[in-house]
């Protein structure tokens, strides 16, 4: 099946906007049920990376479930996807557990204390989640330190020389997340490292889960690559399950964002003022630093019109940076932003009380339907 192409009309597609393309995800979901089919291996939907719920009637018709990070993860997980519900935190609150338990079919704890802390809760609930520990394989190729697990004095995972053997009896899985959106040759890396330092404890494991951070829907993944990699791992390891949860992956290239051109200044170089906001509704192109596609944009220079594209709050650096355009950018044009559902979506604020982008699908229909959009009262809520 050929990829579906990105959409060039969005004249109506209100702005600011999240707008979903149910054909694209659709597409992606078809490649994860592949490498779930072919490598025997279970691929559920991290929700930190991709939590656009109105889509989880689709998500569901391929993938099993999702994994929460929190409570209200773990809620939308339950209520929305409807079908597995694993969760991950890297502590629990004590006054949450009861609910967490009640929904959880896995539940990870990031620590051998915090399992000390709610193991006989979790052994002695009625619904009998399967519980893992999470380790730190003290590997990874992420080279940017705010998105790597591994980095020195992680407090993400247990290191070999914290892992404490004696403490296994009720540990019915072992998980390990290292990856950031990355090719299936640093998954090979992360799992020689994973069975070198915890590959004598799997036989006492039921299953594994090898986390996020697989970017199998992205053009240049080695989709064969990943899938020898598990196969090899189940013929090693035969009694476990495997399971993935990649977030990203699910969300990658289905959807974007669509701004507008509020005013142009100029000061040394034209300055474009949009109605989104890179700090409010773009964080990972500031943190990562994430630099998005823009539908008819090029990199500065390369055409006639070159522009730096800023937001509309009053931090300074509230700038993604510079692009050119083939024609004079005017007050009321769109900027389309590509790429902007998985993570983008679920790290969004309101600061400075900026309008929110509504959210939107197209159809495979054809057809637009708007969701929602965001009012005042969203706003003030939000503060108390």
């Amino acid at each position: 099946m050929a990829y579906p192409q990105i959409r060039t009309d969005f004249t109506k597609v209100p702005a600011p906007c999240y707008v979903l393309d149910e054909a694209r995800l659709r597409a992606n979901l078809l490649l994860l049920d592949r490498v779930q089919k072919e490598a025997g291996v279970k691929v559920i939907c991290a929700l930190k990376g991709y939590s656009f719920w109105r889509s989880f009637s689709l998500v569901r018709e391929y993938l099993p479930g999702a994994t929460a990070s929190s409570l209200n993860e773990a809620l939308l997980a339950h209520g929305e996807m409807k079908g597995e519900v694993h969760v991950y935190a890297p502590a629990y609150a004590p006054e949450e557990m009861g609910q967490i338990l009640s929904l959880a079919g896995h539940i990870t704890f990031n620590s051998f204390s915090q399992w000390e802390r709610f193991r006989e809760e979790t052994l002695a609930h009625p619904g009998k989640p399967s519980a893992g520990i999470r380790v730190n394989p003290e590997y990874s190729q992420v080279e940017t330190d705010l998105y790597n697990p591994c980095a020195p004095f992680s407090r993400l995972g247990v290191t070999r020389a914290q892992f404490r053997e004696d403490m296994l009896d009720g540990i019915e899985g072992l998980h390990v997340h290292a990856l950031c959106e990355q090719n299936s040759d640093a998954f090979e890396g992360l799992l020689g490292a994973f069975e070198e330092k915890f590959g004598q404890f799997l036989s006492k494991m039921r299953w594994v889960n090898f986390g996020g951070g697989h970017h199998i829907t992205r053009e240049d993944y080695d989709l064969d690559l990943l899938v020898r990699l598990l196969k090899g791992f189940r013929e090693r390891h035969p009694h476990l399950e495997v399971i993935l949860e990649p977030g990203e992956a699910v969300g990658w290239q289905t959807g974007e964002l669509v701004a507008t051109v509020l005013d142009i200044v100029h000061n040394g170089m034209d300055v474009v003022l949009l109605d989104v906001s890179p700090n409010a509704h773009m964080p990972d192109c500031l943190e990562m630093p994430y630099r998005p596609g823009i539908l008819g944009g090029f990199d500065a220079g390369e055409k006639a019109h070159t522009y730096r594209l800023g937001g509309g709050t009053c931090l300074a650096g509230d700038v993604l940076g510079d692009w050119s355009f083939e024609k004079q950018l005017s007050v009321g044009d769109r900027i389309v932003f590509l790429d902007m559902i998985h993570y983008t979506m679920v790290k969004t604020t309101f600061f400075n009380g900026v309008k929110h982008p509504a959210i939107a699908t197209w159809k495979e229909s054809g057809s637009l339907e708007i969701h929602q959009t965001f009012s005042y009262q969203q706003f003030k809520d939000k503060l108390g």
